[in-house]
């Protein structure tokens, strides 16, 4: 099993907003599971989410 980021943690790792991650997962951009108390992120989609920007964003 891998490692599942909270929304406010994605955010810090790419510089942004968690509105802005909200927006990613709402618009299918980045895959989240829905959760009791929010979305968690997978590794595996940090990854896909990275590879499809071309990297752009991975600090």
């Amino acid at each position: 099993m891998s490692k599942l980021y909270r929304c406010d943690e994605v955010a810090d790792r790419y510089g942004v907003k968690t509105l802005t991650v909200w927006d990613w997962i709402r618009k299918g951009r980045l895959s989240a599971i829905k959760m009791p108390k929010g979305y968690r992120i997978s590794e595996e989609a940090l990854a896909e989410y990275e590879r499809k920007k071309g990297g752009t964003y991975a600090k």
